[in-house]
This record gives structure tokens, C-alpha cells and sequence, in this order.
């Protein structure tokens, strides 16, 4: 049973014209029966019509519907009554109520016909019923419509319960698309933060390390107490540099313990002085200024203006050439947090350098102003009128939640 069903769902326009020939078997009858002449070959004609109709009515339901409503009319017209291949009106009502392409016009004249069919039919064979009286006649031709107006019905809630399930289809699939493309935003968001937070790391530090151990070799032989200071300030720098890579990585590695403790916790304004102290061991004089009266910060404000300052550092270090001098301003304000980064150093030459001019990166910059959008912040780099580099930062102080 469940495999005939299975073959009925696979091939209907099979099963539609098994159901048109076998109404051809039993229309037969009624052409058989008839007397003879035109009346005969009109039988014929209207029942091959409507076995068609079955037959084709997925097909073309709107050419099946007027060839219906065309061999209805001759009926008519020609006086020929109710003959059994006549059921195939049925089906073509419901058929064009309930399918969802055809037009909804093609729809109104079906149920038109189911309500008028039987009244039609009724006023032009009222000879053959005469024995009947008027009120009988009237049960009969309701009889007739209400089964026609019933095949409407329900084809048009078909039709709208089709709609429906179509509707939470493409629903489903809108969601499903919506929902892997935040995937990917997420995934690719997530990943551009690691990028930042990793450039931050190995820029800075190994920057730091780079420049002590080329001091380190310059004075070796001159000068070995300079010597072991600048590979104590490697030291360090390794150090803190595993720190925050460990720290990193930690947070990625969800789930897991750390084995000595908690992580290291993220950068923020307080750790400002350490970094000060740390550039300066490297060579670099800074002069570190805080205006206002500190307070408390959210922690995405505390790690974006330590990671501005620190890229803004490391950029000076490196292509602000030799002699180079930087000033930093942390000014907290009414609602917001500036920070203002200024060094003596090459403008212009560092401006093309860091926008990847030279070497095709400018991942500081790129970095700096993603972060700070993050947080709804405003970033202004670019060289000074006066000579050398400028980078101003405006952080909007929120309540963290």
C-alpha cells in the first residue's frame, strides 16, 4: 500500500489519465445509449472533452477550465443533459481553486460556474422534470451546487494552506541563510580581534627586542654594563611577551585550566606606567601626562586606550627615526577619554610607511581605528603641521553593564 502510494505521489499526470480513461470507459455508455445523428457525435465530441480535461488539468488547469466552461455551454445550447463524464467539472473546480499558480481570476470564474452551473442547467431541462414541482426542482438544483461550491471550498483552502507552508519554507531557508552568515560574521569578527590583539603583542615586544639587541651588539666590546642592561630589557620584554600570549591563548582554549593560576588579566590605563617605563628602557624618551580626575573605566575603553597608546609607541620606535622624541596625554573628560599621542619624528614619510606605502601592511593603523569604532570612539593620525606624527583618540566613557 505504502509503495502504490509512494508511485501515485511520483507520477500524478500517470494517475490523472488512468482516472480520464476509466471516465472515458463509463462515458462510453452514455454514447451508446443515445439515439443517433448530430446528437450522437456531440455526445462523443463533449466526452472525449471532459476525459481530456482530466487528463491535462495539472497541466494546463486555465486551457482545461475554459475548455470545461465551453463544453458546458454546449450542453446548453445543443440541449444535452447530464452525462457521467460531466464529474470531470468537479475536478476541474477544485483543481483551479487549488493550485497556487493559476491566476486568481481563473479561480472566481470556477466557483461562478459551480454557482450558476446547476441553476442553468436546471431552467433549460425543466421539460424533462415537469412532473416535479417548482420547490422540488429548487431542492434539486441546490443539491447539485452545493457539491460544486463544496470542490471551491476546499480547493481554495488548499491552495491557502499551500501558501502558507511555502511561506514557512522560504521562512526556515531565510532564517537558516541569516543564521550562517552571522556565523561568519561572528567567526570572521572573532578573528580580526585575535589578529589585533596578536599584532599588538609581536609588534610591540619583539619590536622593543629588536632594537635592544641591535644596541646590545653596537656597545658589546665598548660598553658591557649597557650591554647587560639592554639584555636584561630583552629578558623582560620575552617575558611579558609570553605573558600576554599565554593569556591569549588561554582565553581561546575554552574549557581548559590554567595550570599556574588565572591568566593575566587584560591591559588597561594603569598599566599605562609600566609601558612608559618599558619604551623608555628601550630608547625612546616619552613624557607621560594625566589631566582630569581619573576614575573608573569599562574594560573595552581600558584595553582600547592602552593598545592605541602602545601601537602609537611601537609605530614611533620604528619609523620615527633617529632622535625621536613622543609626548603622551590622557585627558579624562565629561563624557569622554582622550588620548593624544605626538612625536618630533618623520610625518609624512611615516604616514605612507604605515598606510602599507613600503611594506604593504599598515595593520597599526587599520588596527587602531577598528578598535576604537568598536567602542563608538573617533581616531584622527596623521603627520603635524610642525613636523612629526600625531595620533588623537576620542573614547566615549559608557557604564559598563
Amino acid at each position: 500500500m505504502q509503495r502504490l502510494y509512494d508511485f501515485l505521489r511520483r507520477h500524478p499526470t500517470g494517475v490523472d489519465t488512468f482516472w480520464a480513461v476509466l471516465l472515458l470507459g463509463v462515458g462510453s455508455v452514455s454514447v451508446v445509449s443515445q439515439g443517433g445523428g448530430f446528437s450522437k457525435i456531440l455526445v462523443a465530441i463533449f466526452t472525449v472533452g471532459l476525459c481530456l480535461v482530466v487528463a491535462l488539468r495539472r497541466k494546463s488547469p486555465v486551457k482545461m477550465l475554459l475548455l470545461t466552461a465551453a463544453i458546458g455551454v454546449g450542453q446548453l445550447i445543443w440541449g444535452i443533459p447530464t452525462l457521467p463524464a460531466d464529474f470531470a467539472m468537479f475536478v476541474i473546480t477544485y483543481t483551479v481553486a487549488s493550485a497556487p499558480a493559476v491566476p486568481r481570476w481563473a479561480s472566481r470564474c470556477a466557483l461562478a460556474g459551480a454557482l450558476f452551473g446547476p441553476a442553468l442547467s436546471a431552467v433549460r431541462f425543466t421539460d424533462a422534470f415537469g412532473s416535479r414541482s417548482v420547490q422540488q426542482n429548487l431542492f434539486f438544483t441546490v443539491l447539485l451546487t452545493v457539491p460544486f461550491v463544496l470542490a471551491w471550498v476546499l480547493g481554495d483552502s488548499m491552495r491557502t494552506r499551500r501558501a502558507y507552508w511555502a511561506q514557512l519554507e522560504e521562512k526556515a531557508a531565510r532564517l537558516e541563510k541569516e543564521r550562517e552568515t552571522q556565523s561568519r560574521i561572528a567567526v570572521a569578527a572573532e578573528r580580526a580581534r585575535i589578529a589585533r590583539e596578536l599584532h599588538d603583542v609581536v609588534a610591540h615586544n619583539v619590536s622593543v627586542m629588536v632594537v635592544q639587541a641591535d644596541g646590545a651588539a653596537y656597545v658589546l666590546d665598548a660598553a658591557p654594563e649597557q650591554t647587560r642592561q639592554a639584555l636584561e630589557t630583552i629578558s623582560g620584554t620575552g617575558r611579558q611577551a609570553l605573558a600576554e600570549m599565554r593569556r591569549l591563548l588561554g582565553v581561546l582554549r575554552t574549557g581548559e585550566q590554567p595550570e599556574g593560576g588565572e591568566y593575566v588579566p587584560q591591559p588597561g590605563v594603569d598599566q599605562l606606567g609600566d609601558l612608559m617605563d618599558q619604551v623608555r628602557g628601550a630608547g625612546l624618551p616619552v613624557d607621560f601626562q594625566v589631566e582630569g580626575e581619573p576614575r573608573d573605566l569599562p574594560s573595552s575603553v581600558e584595553l582600547t586606550a592602552y593598545r592605541i597608546v602602545q601601537e602609537a609607541l611601537t609605530n614611533t620606535r620604528k619609523h620615527g627615526g633617529p632622535a625621536v622624541g613622543a609626548t603622551v596625554r590622557l585627558s579624562y573628560k565629561g563624557d569622554d577619554l582622550d588620548l593624544l599621542i605626538e612625536d618630533d619624528g618623520r610625518g609624512a614619510q611615516r604616514e605612507l610607511y604605515e598606510e602599507g606605502g613600503e611594506d604593504g601592511l599598515g595593520h597599526g593603523l587599520i588596527g587602531m581605528r577598528e578598535r576604537v569604532g568598536m567602542v563608538g570612539g573617533t581616531l584622527a593620525a596623521g603627520p603635524r603641521p610642525g613636523g612629526g606624527f600625531r595620533v588623537s583618540a576620542v573614547l566615549p566613557l559608557k557604564p559598563e553593564r
